[in-house]
């Protein structure tokens, strides 16, 4: 076999030479529409190396990015780690100082920041001690008011440059291609780096279990800035598919059905809070077209049953879930139904569709009890999820103490419970810490949640452990009602009382919230509802 390295480089030049006229599409304020192809895709990604050169980096720079699902930040996935540099896409929505924290970690040598963005970078500058030298990405082709400095406008920037670039075949492919930082629930946020390597394996695993090609049409909704946008623009340009950036309209569900029907989007991606969001819009009157979708992927946590059901039996939106972390690059799991599931009712089909599913190929996966041995496939009995693999990471960027914990004995500890059926399908049952046990009993706060979320009043729900003085901890509901809806506490037991798997999973209490807080790439924040138990703002009645 020939001793040839797994590079990025490969996928771009196959994309710019056998896909030329292929489709990417921006979608701007004001509907505003973009749209070039792979082939001028590629001049501009030449641009940007000879530009990123111009600004002194070299391989093995870290060069971060705080932007949009945009055609730019596109360009950066491959011209930065294609010239043998690092890309550290950064999580906009994180604290102030948390972001000061992984700028300054990552060593980030050059920024470039979306034109709506540069107002965060403005307030932290001070604090930035390795960037060099500022890029605005500009759809409006103005500089914003900022106090950057050194700053240039990007399109000015790379248009100074030809429009071919010999990408270098010499890297290794264990070198850093992008970075992205988790968000932290404890501690400062952790590194994770990719590889080449790990890139380029974990985007043929992806499209052989979706089935992606250069005739579909994939939507990028998931923040470029969260694990590659779950794989998606890498996977997209490896196959030659369209792809669709929808800029600051990710929220916007009016926006992205209208896109989703005029680009006739075949793939997308996307947390079960805009799924729920999606359905409240459809469910309020919303205009859609959701002829084109065959394949709509749920991630990030778990997707509720009923909103699964719901959206693909009255909307034609079949969605399935899939399982992963950052860690993993992300995709370690996905709901895919066997061939032999093909005439099973539906009801046994979204069995399938919603569990986390089974374990992509290249990957080794163990399912540890608290004793340390394997779980029994009977899809009952809890453990902890354990990988490893060639795209799951080995260690934290930098982090040697967490990564001692994490990173044991070669396996990654996702620190996600689940169980294990017989055809291998595994269930999430919940997070190691979020568990909630009560008199000695576990009880899974996902299933929980489902459960409470299935009540046709609920429009969210989100279980925590409480203290209590007899049984040491119980279930709190803490429940967003839907607009004009009401519902009793009294009520929410009864519907629970001959669903939950023992009778002790019914909640004592529910909280019921304007809304629940969410972390920065949209799951339920529990650490900040425990937050708002300790300090008072959530009530619980004495026992």
């Amino acid at each position: 076999m020939m001793a040839y390295p797994l590079l990025l480089r490969t996928h771009l030049l196959r994309a710019a030479k056998y896909f030329p006229k292929n489709e990417v599409v921006s979608v701007y304020p004001q509907n505003e529409i973009f749209r070039y192809t792979y082939a001028d895709y590629f001049r501009r990604t030449c641009r940007l190396a000879h530009a990123l050169e111009s600004l002194g980096v070299r391989r093995g720079d870290h060069v971060a990015s705080m932007a949009l699902n945009t055609h730019r930040h596109l360009e950066l996935y491959y011209g930065v780690p294609c010239i043998g540099a690092a890309l550290h896409t950064t999580n906009f929505r994180l604290p102030l100082h948390h972001l000061v924290y992984i700028i300054n970690h990552a060593e980030d040598k050059v920024m470039f920041v979306d034109e709506d963005l540069a107002f965060i970078v403005d307030a932290i500058k001070d604090q930035l001690k390795t960037v060099k030298h500022y890029v605005v990405l500009s759809q409006s082709g103005k500089m914003p008011q900022t106090g950057l400095s050194p700053v240039t406008l990007y399109d000015e920037l790379i248009d100074r440059f030809p429009d071919q670039y010999d990408f270098p075949d010499d890297l290794s492919e264990w070198d850093p291609a992008l970075i992205c930082y988790t968000s932290a629930t404890t501690g400062d946020p952790k590194g994770v780096v990719y590889s080449h390597r790990g890139i380029i394996l974990h985007n043929s695993a992806v499209t052989s279990m979706f089935q992606v090609s250069e005739q579909d049409c994939a939507l990028h909704i998931v923040p470029m800035f969260h694990a590659n946008a779950w794989g998606g623009p890498l996977i997209s340009v490896a196959s030659g598919a369209k792809q669709v950036l929808p800029g600051r309209e990710t929220i916007n569900m009016e926006a992205i059905c209208r896109v989703t029907a005029k680009e006739k989007v075949t793939f997308t991606a996307g947390v079960p809070t805009i799924w729920l969001m999606l359905y409240n819009y459809l469910e309020a009157g919303g205009k859609y077209d959701f002829s084109s979708l065959k394949k709509i992927v749920s991630g990030g946590s778990a997707c509720p049953r009923f909103l699964m059901e719901a959206l693909n039996e009255k909307y034609g939106f079949p969605i399935m879930q899939a399982y992963g972390m950052t860690e993993t690059t992300p995709l370690a799991l996905a709901a895919i139904p066997k061939s032999f599931m093909a005439d099973w009712p539906m009801e046994k089909l979204y069995d399938i569709k919603s569990s986390a599913g089974l374990l992509a190929p290249g990957l080794e996966m163990k399912i540890l009890n608290e004793k340390g041995q394997e779980v029994k496939p009977d899809g009952k009995e809890w453990g902890e999820i354990l990988l490893r693999g060639p795209w799951i990471a080995r260690e934290y960027y930098r982090d040697p103490e967490r990564s001692k914990t994490t990173f044991a004995g070669g396996w990654l500890h996702t620190g996600d419970v689940g169980t294990i059926d017989e055809e291998g399908y595994v269930r999430l049952v919940d997070r190691t810490r979020d568990l909630v046990k009560s008199g000695g009993e576990w009880i899974s706060s996902v299933d929980l949640e489902n459960l409470i979320m299935a009540h046709p009043a609920v429009s969210e729900a989100a279980v925590i452990g409480i203290p209590h003085s007899k049984w040491v901890e119980r279930p709190l509901g803490c429940v967003v009602l839907k607009p004009g809806q009401s519902v009793t506490e009294e009520e929410l037991r009864t519907f629970l009382k001959d669903k939950v798997k023992a009778s002790w999973w019914v909640p004592d209490h529910f909280a019921f919230l304007d809304q629940i807080p969410k972390t920065s790439v949209g799951k339920f924040s529990k650490k900040e509802l425990r937050e708002m138990v300790s300090s008072g703002k959530i009530r619980i009645p004495t026992e």
